[in-house]
C-alpha cells in the first residue's frame, strides 16, 4: 500500500498539508493515497477485529472539489466514532465530489446520514449524503430459458469465482422456464467486479450463447422504524391467469375481511391490509403457498424515503426504476422482469404509470422477438440519471444487445437523446429507440417480422 503513496506519509505536496497534518496529529490516523482515493484510518489506531457491520458506511456527495478531510473530519465526529474515510481524488489533488465515511456502527451512520444530508458545509453548498452499498449482486442476461438453478450456478462457479447463490426466477407465462437472466451474488464486491470484468460482452459465451452482464440494483435498505409500520404484502410469482379476486380471497381466508384491496401486475401482487399485524399473520401463513398451482412468495413491501434514499453504489451502473409519489419513492418489481417492465425492489404501487407499463411492454415484445429470432441474446436496459438545470431528476436508459455489442460497436449500446422527467417514460423511450435504430416499425406486433435495415445479412 504504502508504495502507493505520493510520498514520505502521504502528505508533503498535498493541498491543505499543514490542516491535514494538524488533523492526523490530533487523532493519531494514518493518511495514504492510493489507486485514485484518499483513505485515512481503516483501521483506526487501536482497532481490533474485523470492519464494521454492514450499514456502517454513508455516501457523502455535492463535496465543494477543494475540501478535504480536515473539514469533513469534525463534522462527521460529531454523530459517532469513525472507522475510516475514503475521499476520492482527481489527478489535479482535488476530490472528486464524493466521499465514504465508515462509522463504528450502523446506528451512527444512520444518525449521520440523516443529520449531514443537506447539511450547508460552506455557504450555499449542501451535502447529499445517504447510505452506501457495497454491491455484490451481478444481472446476467442471455441465459437459455431451460436452464436451472442448479445449472447456472455450476457454470458460473466454474468460469467465476467467488459465487456464493444465483437468484433465478420462472417465467411469468411457463414456470418451466427460467426469464432468461439470473441474479449471482459473490462473497465481496473484489469478488463481483473481477466477474463482471471476465463476463463482459464478447469475452465469454455460457452455453454457446452470447451473454449481457451489469451490477444488479442492490436490496433497498429501509430502517427498522419504517419497516415497523408497514402494512402492505408483495407476492410474486403468481399465475398470470390468478385474478385479484382470487389473491383476495386467499388473504382473506387467514382472517375475513383484513384485505383492504389488491392490486396485480402481471405476476406478482401488492395487497393492502388494514392493520398491520393481519399482513403479518397472513405473510407466515402464505408465504409458499400454491395459488392456481404456484407456490408463491410473499414479503414486506419495501418504502422508500425519498430524501434519504438515491442509488450511490460501489458499483455503479444497475437496474431499477423508481417512481415519486407524496413522501415516498417507490420501487416497482423486484427482479428484472421484461414482462412487467420495471427493475429494483419490492415496494408499492404507483398507479399512474400503468398506461406506460402497457406502452413499454408492445415495445419490448417487439424487440425481444427480433433478438429472439436472431438469436442475439436478452436486450439489456441500464438505468442513468442526471441533474437537470432546475436541479431535477431527469432519467435516461441505454440498451445493450449482447451479439450485436461486438460486430456493432458504433451503435451500442442503443443510447436516446432525450431525457426524461421519469423512469418509466425513459424505459418507453428506450425501447422504441432501440426499435428505430434497428429500422423497425412500432405499430404493431407483425414489426416483429420487419426486416433490420440497419444490419443487413443478420435476418
Amino acid at each position: 500500500m504504502e508504495s502507493n503513496q505520493k510520498s514520505g506519509d502521504g502528505l508533503t505536496g498535498m493541498q491543505k498539508e499543514a490542516a491535514l497534518r494538524a488533523l492526523i496529529q490530533r487523532t493519531g490516523y494514518q493518511l495514504l493515497q492510493e489507486n485514485g482515493q484518499r483513505r485515512y484510518g481503516g483501521p483506526p489506531p487501536g482497532w481490533e477485529g474485523p470492519p464494521p457491520e454492514r450499514g456502517s458506511e454513508i455516501f457523502v456527495g455535492k463535496l465543494p472539489r477543494d475540501l478535504f478531510e480536515d473539514e469533513l473530519v469534525p463534522h462527521c465526529e460529531k454523530f459517532g466514532k469513525i472507522f475510516e474515510v475514503r475521499m476520492m481524488m482527481d489527478f489535479n489533488g482535488n476530490n472528486r465530489g464524493y466521499a465514504f465515511v465508515t462509522f463504528y456502527n450502523k446506528n451512527e451512520a444512520k444518525t449521520a446520514m440523516k443529520q449531514l444530508n443537506n447539511y450547508e458545509i460552506r455557504n450555499g453548498r449542501l451535502l447529499g449524503v445517504c447510505a452506501s452499498v457495497d454491491n455484490c449482486r451481478l444481472f446476467v442476461g442471455g441465459i437459455p430459458k431451460s436452464k436451472k438453478r442448479e445449472e447456472i450456478l455450476m457454470e458460473m462457479k466454474k468460469v467465476t469465482d467467488g459465487v456464493l447463490e444465483v437468484i433465478v426466477y420462472p417465467s411469468a407465462a411457463d414456470k418451466t422456464k427460467n426469464r432468461g437472466f439470473a441474479f449471482v451474488e459473490y462473497d465481496s464486491h473484489r469478488a463481483a467486479a473481477m466477474a463482471r470484468r471476465k463476463l463482459l460482452p464478447g469475452r465469454i459465451l455460457l452455453w454457446g450463447h452470447a451473454i449481457a452482464v451489469d451490477w444488479a440494483e442492490p436490496e433497498v435498505e429501509v430502517d427498522e422504524d419504517t419497516m415497523a409500520t408497514v402494512k402492505i404484502l408483495y407476492v410474486r410469482n403468481l399465475m398470470l391467469a390468478t385474478t385479484e379476486e382470487t389473491i383476495e380471497k386467499e388473504f382473506n381466508s387467514i382472517k375475513p375481511g383484513a384485505v383492504e384491496r389488491v392490486k396485480k401486475i402481471r405476476d406478482y401482487a401488492f395487497v393492502h391490509f388494514t392493520q398491520r399485524e393481519d399482513a403479518i399473520s397472513a405473510m407466515d401463513a402464505l408465504n409458499g403457498k400454491l395459488v392456481d398451482g404456484s407456490p408463491v412468495e410473499v414479503t414486506l413491501a419495501k418504502p422508500v424515503d425519498k430524501d434519504n434514499y438515491v442509488r450511490y453504489t460501489r458499483g455503479t451502473g444497475g437496474r431499477g426504476g423508481a417512481v415519486l409519489q407524496g413522501e415516498y419513492t417507490y420501487t416497482l418489481g423486484q427482479v428484472y422482469d421484461p414482462s412487467a417492465a420495471y427493475l429494483g425492489a419490492p415496494v408499492f404501487y404507483a398507479p399512474q404509470i400503468k398506461t406506460h407499463l402497457l406502452m413499454f411492454h408492445v415495445f419490448f415484445q417487439i424487440l425481444e422477438d427480433v433478438c429472439q429470432k436472431n438469436n442475439w441474446g436478452q436486450p439489456v436496459y441500464q438505468l442513468h440519471s442526471a441533474i437537470g438545470p432546475d436541479q431535477s431528476q431527469l432519467f435516461l436508459y441505454k440498451v445493450t444487445i449482447p451479439a450485436l455489442s461486438t460486430q456493432y460497436p458504433n451503435v451500442h449500446p442503443f443510447t436516446p437523446a432525450k431525457l426524461c422527467t421519469s423512469v418509466d417514460e425513459a424505459k418507453v423511450h428506450a425501447a422504441e429507440h432501440a426499435l428505430h435504430t434497428l429500422g423497425l416499425q412500432t405499430e404493431g406486433a407483425e414489426a416483429s417480422t420487419a426486416a433490420v435495415a440497419a444490419f443487413p445479412g443478420m435476418l
